[in-house]
């Protein structure tokens, strides 16, 4: 369906304020940034910004819920004869492999991170993050594999699928952090995958199998 004129504005307004909330906090960091200033940098009112982003934190953190859906939606998208953690760990090397900003493979990426270090309500946000991710994960397995609600299979299987990313993302984040090259730490990324899958069983490796 096209987008409408109006959607497209509006749409573009929110970009707008979320791009130049992100080079001030960038900039100064999250804590110094009014969103006063946000407001005039974008040239709308203040009103409008909490229009579109009800706490400061979203304007920083405006591409979360992709995150959250993440490891669900490549549990969902897995290949027949694949099981959920295979097609996990297949498409995280297809990130890594290919330099994907999506796991903080960029140049400006160790930046990011700093900012929210500083800055304890982005933390705080971040890890509600995880936890929405760690849900999100477990519901898609227990659907994918037909589970009942009181087997804990699903919720076993999907804390060892979120820890594949929390471990590859906090190795990356560390190696960014040192300034490293993304292509040296994308090499290196892919080695502690394999090591990630060997340390992986059968039970996890071989759960919710896509049959047909």
């Amino acid at each position: 369906m096209a987008e409408g004129l109006r959607e497209r504005k509006k749409r573009q307004t929110k970009q707008l304020i979320s791009d130049m909330a992100t080079g001030l906090f960038l900039e100064r960091g999250f804590t110094s940034v009014t969103v006063a200033e946000i407001a005039e940098a974008a040239d709308v009112s203040v009103n409008t910004v909490y229009n579109y982003f009800p706490a400061k934190e979203d304007m920083f953190l405006d591409r979360m819920e992709g995150v959250v859906q993440r490891l669900a939606r490549m549990i969902r998208g897995r290949d027949a004869g694949e099981s959920a953690a295979r097609a996990v760990l297949r498409e995280i090397r297809g990130h890594v492999g290919a330099v994907s900003p999506a796991y903080g493979l960029m140049a400006g990426f160790a930046d990011f991170v700093r900012v929210i270090e500083d800055a304890p309500t982005l933390k705080a946000r971040l890890y509600r993050v995880q936890q929405e991710v760690r849900q999100v994960t477990v519901d898609a397995l227990r659907e994918e594999a037909g589970a009942e609600a009181g087997d804990p299979m699903p919720f076993l299987v999907g804390g060892q699928i979120c820890w594949i990313q929390e471990t590859v993302v906090e190795f990356i984040t560390g190696e960014m952090l040192a300034g490293r090259h993304p292509h040296e730490v994308s090499r290196e990324a892919l080695g502690l995958l394999d090591e990630i899958e060997e340390l992986l069983g059968d039970a996890v490796l071989d759960y919710a199998v896509r049959v047909g």
